[in-house]
């Protein structure tokens, strides 16, 4: 093959549903900008999609996955930290044998590339995939340490709600991201973030899965020392535009026949559960008070639990033969077909920035429940901010109709969600990934 006039830009996501979909969809972008797009993935991906317009390149990661599961976060840290930096090295010198590589894309979680792009000589960009508030508010670990809100552990000195890191929206010391299991897990994803960050002051050029109206929200956490920040949301979303048929990657097989169900209910009726792909599961007590309250409240609903361990024990003996008539539940869905049909009313989330995105999209009400990471904060601003959706205290029956009710009777909900859609949908897309290319050709 020809090496003239091939230009090449590799991409190397996070190995996780949330980060992977995200940055298939700016290798499509980049493709169809006529670039060569090169998505590299650790060999325990097994679901690649085979299209014509982007490469997927699997490397050895070290790790022996059997039995149908998944590697847990701190297995994939050791993977990319220990095995894939010296593979993601030979793609790359491999590529530059081929054509001109132009630039290495690296999701901020996959922060130790950013030294194989170094290495290469090859300029580099980081991807975050998730909102850019989470950014600046981990960004701010030095202010946080110095105002002496956290410890040098990254753990709160104040507990519950005393520890306020910002006003606009209102998020404390508790709903920081980082503090998600045992305390021993905790200190290390914050040592991981301290990392990650370290390592990215090194980029020029930062390309954020968000839209402008929202970078404007809560410019104190803002830094000085941010690189050059694209916000590039209107690519991804629009990627899933109704009408578009571009497959992308997912992890597991969907089950289609919801969507012949969703067909026979009524226009804005049906309540639609999903906690997403990549949190622990929400526990057995919890799963039994949310199946409980879904049945009290006589509505229709689609649940999308998973049938792996820890998701659905929990489920009331019975419950889906009870419910069989007005309910519905599955293992895996196809959300952004879902949250475009017209039966859907709202939709109960753990408030993930791509599901909250793509609710955006189709202006969707959200009825939040944040379990982990970055999605208190996401939902703070869908609550407080944003005013499109409904803050869930709990799983009783009590919690889980009066949410419903509130999300789905309030009467200018439309009008925000409208807003907010013309500002997530019409935000500069493709003439900022020129004027970033443009900048890559002149460094």
């Amino acid at each position: 093959m020809e090496k003239k006039g091939r230009r090449i830009v590799i991409l190397v996501p996070y190995p996780a549903q949330g980060h992977l979909s995200p940055m298939q969809k700016v290798a499509s972008a980049f493709a169809g900008m006529g670039l060569e797009a090169v998505i590299v993935v650790p060999q325990h991906i097994k679901r690649r999609p085979d299209e014509e317009t982007v490469r997927w390149v699997a490397v050895e990661d070290g790790l022996r996955v059997g039995g149908g599961g998944a590697p847990d976060f701190f297995e994939i840290e050791w993977a990319m930290e220990k095995w894939m930096p010296s593979e993601v090295e030979k793609v790359v010198m491999g590529e530059k044998v081929k054509g001109e590589v132009i630039c290495v894309v690296v999701d901020l979680l996959a922060s130790w590339a950013i030294e194989v792009a170094s290495t290469c000589g090859i300029p580099c960009a980081g991807f975050w995939p998730a909102m850019f508030a989470s950014y600046r508010l981990i960004s701010s670990i030095p202010h946080l340490l110095q105002a002496g809100l956290i410890s040098h552990t990254g753990l709160p000195k104040e507990e519950g709600k005393n520890g306020i890191v910002s006003e606009a929206p209102i998020i404390s010391t508790e709903d920081l991201p980082w503090l998600i299991g045992t305390v021993a897990a905790k200190k290390a994803r914050f040592k991981f973030w301290r990392r990650s960050m370290e390592r990215s002051r090194k980029l020029k050029w930062l390309l954020v899965n968000s839209f402008a109206d929202e970078r404007r929200v809560g410019d104190d956490l803002d830094l000085s020392s941010d690189p050059k920040v694209f916000s590039i949301s209107a690519i991804i979303i629009n990627s899933g535009a109704p009408g578009r048929h571009r497959r992308t990657i997912s992890l597991w097989e969907e089950d289609r026949s919801c969507m012949e169900w969703l067909e026979r209910q009524e226009a804005r009726s049906v309540v639609y559960v999903s906690f997403g792909s990549w949190v622990s599961p929400i526990g057995e007590a919890r799963v039994r008070s949310l199946a409980l309250a879904l049945e009290a409240t006589g509505r229709p609903f689609l649940w999308v639990l998973r049938s792996t361990s820890g998701w659905r024990e929990g489920l009331p003996a019975g419950f889906v033969e009870r419910t069989s008539g007005r309910g519905r539940v599955v293992c895996w869905a196809p959300q952004t077909e879902i949250l475009q049909h017209r039966s859907v009313g709202c939709y109960l989330t753990h408030c993930g920035w791509n599901s909250t995105l793509e609710a955006l999209q189709f202006r969707v009400r959200l009825l939040c429940y944040p379990l982990a990471g970055d999605q208190f904060l996401n939902c703070a601003y869908i609550v407080q901010v944003w005013r499109v959706g409904v803050r869930l205290n709990g799983f009783g029956e009590r919690d889980v109709d009066e949410g419903v009710g509130r999300v789905m009777q309030d009467e200018h909900m439309d009008a925000r969600l409208a807003s907010l859609h013309q500002a997530a949908i019409v935000a500069a897309g493709p003439p900022l990934l020129n004027h970033f290319l443009q900048q890559i050709s002149i460094h």
